[in-house]
């Protein structure tokens, strides 16, 4: 994307963020035994980009995301960010591309969760922890 990018303001993250760039993944590509990417999206409101890091599933080409925020009522400002404008840019390891991100369909979303719970079971548990849906998110690329 050409532009400076922003981490997450959250310590952790930044830091687990940059680790994984300056390891092309080495340490960072693995977040508590889960596979994790970089994901930088364009900030809604200030055009900034900005980055963080994400746990991962797969759907055959596809990369999946789950906007969960901890369970929060609220959902996590990336996944706004992505609504808005969903270019995005990804870093799997050492590789970087470009792709379009969406939300799952009504219709995929039951069997892309249950893919993602199996990645990561602590999903189930943010999503009883509130009333919004969690969102899956699909990533192709561009």
């Amino acid at each position: 994307m050409g532009e400076t990018i922003q981490d997450s303001p959250v310590e952790w993250v930044a830091s687990h963020v940059q680790r994984y760039l300056e390891t092309d993944g080495a340490d960072g590509g693995k977040f508590h035994g889960y596979d994790s990417l970089l994901l930088t999206t364009r900030g809604r409101r200030s055009g900034t980009l900005r980055r963080t890091a994400l746990i991962y599933g797969r759907d055959g080409d596809r990369y999946l995301l789950v906007a969960s925020n901890g369970g929060a009522a609220r959902h996590p400002y990336w996944y706004l960010n992505l609504c808005a404008d969903p270019k995005v840019e990804v870093q799997v390891g050492a590789e970087k591309f470009r792709g379009t991100a969406r939300t799952a369909t009504a219709e995929e979303r039951p069997r892309l969760w249950q893919v993602m719970t199996e990645v990561f079971p602590t999903y189930a548990r943010y999503q009883k922890e509130t009333e919004r849906e969690i969102p899956v998110i699909v990533v192709e690329r561009a």
